[in-house]
């Protein structure tokens, strides 16, 4: 066994990180690809430097563990400069935005016409044709206030 390891090379690990790195195409769950980065910076460092098995072994161990806060930070910086943050919830898009009441509300119930789709608002009593502002979005329903 310590004769595999003490073979270990540059080229073995450049070869090791691009196969976990195509790994991560076969199944993405974005894990690999930092393994195999890890990986990849222990071939080139071993081009420079030239350490011995034990050390590339820690190298790596130190690369894959530094990489899963890398990890995180990149995803969460990723994920807070969303171009769309109401994607998966456009309702809250609409909280604030005035509409014109298409019914009156009659009962604290109207409907209110919002591009090509007509919601269901609740609210106080208004005629049709009031302009209202949407205070609150739940579900496929809002609540409005006259504006």
């Amino acid at each position: 066994m310590a004769d595999m390891f003490s073979t270990l090379g540059t080229w073995n690990w450049l070869i090791f990180g691009f196969i976990l790195m195509a790994l991560e195409l076969l199944a993405p769950g974005v894990f690999m690809f930092w393994l195999g980065l890890a990986a990849l910076l222990v071939g080139l460092l071993s081009f420079a430097i030239n350490p011995s098995w034990q050390t590339q072994l820690l190298m790596f161990a130190v690369f894959a563990l530094a990489a899963v806060p890398a990890w995180r930070y990149f995803a969460r910086s990723a994920g807070s400069r969303s171009q769309s943050p109401f994607l998966n919830n456009r309702t809250k898009a609409l909280v604030g935005r005035e509409f014109t009441l298409e019914k009156p509300i009659v009962d604290g119930s109207g409907t209110v016409r919002i591009d090509d789709t007509i919601w269901r608002v609740a609210g106080p009593d208004a005629p049709a044709g009031s302009r209202v502002k949407v205070v609150q979005a739940d579900g496929a329903s809002l609540t409005v206030a006259v504006a």
